[in-house]
């Protein structure tokens, strides 16, 4: 799912199917989803349920916007919710190690993950870079170079 502006670029890196969120709501179309994997989490738990077959499976990565609670708020009531539906409802939390840190790397080099690079700033811009982020409309990752 992504914007207009992003739909040929999403499916230039593989996908099979885009949906346009400025043009369609994935969560009130009558087509469900075996897996729905939410990385931003701008939606409510009800709506990405919406979107999932009734033993299909969602998995929440992104946590939303707020300084303190709200970020963990989804994934906690994932986690609440979970044992009383018949969908898979799951949380992740990456844990950054020297082992997954090489495995993304040897993925890198050989050519089987490319990332997609938005911007590349300085170090000196790193203001700049932030700012360029928090305006949410990165078309991949923004790179600070040391």
């Amino acid at each position: 799912m992504c914007s207009t502006r992003n739909v040929d670029l999403v499916r230039s890196i593989g996908a099979a199917e885009v949906i346009d969120y400025s043009r369609s709501d994935f969560a009130r179309q009558p087509r469900r989803y075996d897996v729905v994997v939410d990385t931003i989490g701008n939606r409510t738990l009800r709506d990405l349920r919406r979107a999932v077959k009734p033993r299909g499976t969602l998995v929440v990565a992104g946590g939303g916007g707020g300084k303190w609670f709200r970020p963990m708020a989804l994934a906690l009531k994932t986690v609440v919710v979970a044992p009383f539906v018949r969908q898979q409802l799951r949380g992740v939390m990456s844990a950054v190690t020297k082992e997954n840190l090489e495995t993304l790397s040897a993925l890198v080099m050989s050519g089987d993950v490319v990332p997609l690079i938005d911007r590349t700033y300085s170090l000196s811009e790193t203001p700049v870079a932030v700012a360029y982020v928090e305006e949410g409309h990165a078309r991949g990752k923004v790179i600070i170079t040391v």
